[in-house]
């Protein structure tokens, strides 16, 4: 599973609504569910959909400080490549098959494409509000414990004062990256206890 954290204006409600406007139509079926902090949207094949195979795939979207971290869970094809398999035996009992099959293959392919399809949602609603993979520019400064002047990360020591800063510097989740505060012992990203920085 593949985690994405976009930094800026933006709330799991934001990407769920624009993920349930692209994907609930045609063939694909699309369900939200969840709060202001964890939501879920669920985008799969419509039952007795008109052609191609089964598919679905699960989006989970949390809040993080200063914005949002998404997961996409693996995708189900085992639908999809039945699907293919019966055009490919179809084909090779008469070559005239694939005509009739053409709107199945066409599904099959958009439907193999659907995590590419999400991630693109994504990117664009998440640029749209104006949020990116960049730190938002509270978390690429510390503030020093004696006299509250904000550095800049990795500033061995306050530019005011000249307090070492080693205590404050970020770190980052050995499981996921996501740059976390010292103070913080729950990554707000993967949600995994953090070990305490030696």
């Amino acid at each position: 599973m593949t985690v994405r954290t976009f930094h800026g204006d933006l709330t799991p409600a934001d990407i769920a609504t624009t993920l349930y406007a692209k994907f609930n139509r045609g063939n694909l079926r699309a369900l939200r569910m969840g709060n202001d902090q964890h939501t879920v949207v669920q985008i799969a094949t419509r039952d007795l959909s008109a052609s191609g195979g089964q598919t679905a795939l699960t989006v989970m979207i949390n809040k993080v400080e200063d914005g949002v971290a998404i997961e996409i869970g693996k995708q189900t094809w085992m639908g999809v490549a039945a699907s293919l398999g019966q055009t490919a035996v179809a084909t090779l009992l008469n070559p005239m098959n694939l005509l009739g099959r053409l709107d199945d293959v066409a599904q099959d392919i958009e439907n193999l494409q659907l995590s590419e399809q999400v991630w693109k949602t994504v990117e664009d609603a998440a640029q749209a509000a104006g949020a990116s993979f960049e730190l938002s520019e509270r978390l690429r400064r510390l503030v020093c414990a004696y006299c509250k002047t904000a550095n800049p990360v990795g500033e061995p020591s306050c530019i005011a004062c000249g307090a070492p800063l080693g205590e404050v510097q970020p770190h980052t989740c050995k499981y996921c990256g996501y740059v976390v505060k010292t103070n913080e012992r729950v990554c707000p990203n993967c949600r995994k206890p953090l070990l305490l920085p030696t």
